[in-house]
């Protein structure tokens, strides 16, 4: 039994069964132990699964392009900020910095990343070490001061702990328990009137047999985000459907997944600590509970069509002229594809403050409406 294994048994010995959102926080985020904050945590080809700003360093030109867009349409302050949440190894920042250097935004420009694993933050610094003068970190989102720019989220609420429920003649709470003859295993309990209230806030009924999740951490994120942004915009990347596509009978296992060197299994109580835990979102308590923070929803759509009406391919000819080569356009198409992370991630842009805000990359299909 790993150290990471016996603290979890250690806390269900002491406690009881506990929550699986109490289960993934612990395998994802003990200190030092967990899927991300051990020393050799590993974003990329080299880890477990790898994000966009590893297919293609146009990514990050296209967020960079954003960023101008965003800057521009609430008149250039003077010191825009740019605050990154689950920055990875660092590629998305670098790309969008190399995009912008040279650009009227660069100047004024301030790049934060928010990153818990002091290994991870290291590598970070070594790859940015180019850009030391805008770029700086912090360990917690509570430990910014209040900023006027962007927070960026590219697959970062994926990876937060959730709540597991499944009908079983009625709504039902997953837990986890463990003994010497079966290891890890669920148990059920009657479920916790906050996740019964979830259901309730988006008219949402469960057959009988259906199994699911639930991620309440995302609103207590959206909440300090909002409460941290005094004028601006929160970018969210990611897997996730509206609710009533969520919780549709086609999901009826839910979405919950795990990822071990590429490998994709279904079974949280192996390897733990060394895979990760991922669950899609549901875009529509993004939308709503922001609103409820005084956050208007610009844009909502798949990340193939945001980028191509975003005007990747004017930025693909300014990295390449006319004849670009055809292996960097088919990593290209990854990004924008349906059969790549064209509609599998989806973007969301959300705005605090005054005004009519318009910004391309929605102009081709907006899909807002849909949540």
């Amino acid at each position: 039994m790993s150290s990471l294994e016996q603290k979890i048994t250690d806390k269900i010995t002491a406690d009881g069964p506990i929550n699986f959102e109490t289960f993934m926080e612990m395998a994802l985020y003990s200190p030092g132990l967990g899927y991300y904050t051990r020393d050799s945590a590993q974003i990329g080809r080299a880890g477990d699964f790898y994000t966009s700003p590893h297919l293609h360093r146009i990514f990050g030109a296209m967020i960079g392009r954003q960023m101008e867009e965003m800057w521009d349409s609430i008149g250039r302050p003077e010191c825009f900020h740019v605050v990154e949440m689950g920055a990875g190894m660092g590629y998305l920042a670098k790309d969008m910095l190399e995009y912008l250097k040279g650009k009227d935004l660069f100047p004024h420009l301030r790049y934060t990343i928010v990153e818990l694993n002091p290994s991870v933050r290291e590598r970070q610094r070594q790859l940015l070490s180019d850009f030391a003068d805008t770029t700086g970190w912090r360990s917690q989102l509570n430990e910014l001061e209040t900023f006027c720019g962007c927070l960026i989220s590219n697959e970062l609420l994926d990876a937060f702990p959730v709540r597991l429920v499944e009908v079983d003649r009625e709504l039902t709470e997953i837990f986890v328990s463990h003994d010497q003859e079966n290891g890890f295993r669920e148990v059920k309990k009657p479920c916790s009137k906050e996740v019964r209230d979830y259901f309730h806030e988006f008219g949402i009924e469960l057959p009988e047999g259906y199994k699911t999740e639930v991620n309440l951490r995302m609103r207590n994120w959206l909440d300090e985000a909002a409460g941290r942004l005094s004028e601006g915009f929160i970018l969210t990347i990611d897997y996730g459907y509206p609710a009533w596509d969520y919780y549709s009978e086609d999901r009826s296992r839910g979405t919950l997944l795990c990822y071990y060197r590429h490998q994709v299994n279904e079974d949280p109580f192996r390897n733990i600590g060394e895979q990760d835990l991922t669950a899609h979102i549901n875009f529509s308590a993004l939308k709503a509970w922001g609103e409820g923070l005084g956050l208007k929803t610009l844009g909502f759509g798949s990340q193939g069509t945001y980028l191509v009406s975003l005007g990747i391919d004017e930025v693909i000819t300014g990295f390449y002229g006319e004849n670009p080569d055809p292996f960097e356009i088919a990593k290209i198409k990854g990004l924008i594809f349906p059969q790549g992370m064209g509609e599998s991630h989806r973007v969301m842009v959300q705005h605090k403050g005054k005004g009519e805000i318009k910004l391309r990359g929605f102009d081709l299909r907006n899909q807002v409406k849909k949540l």
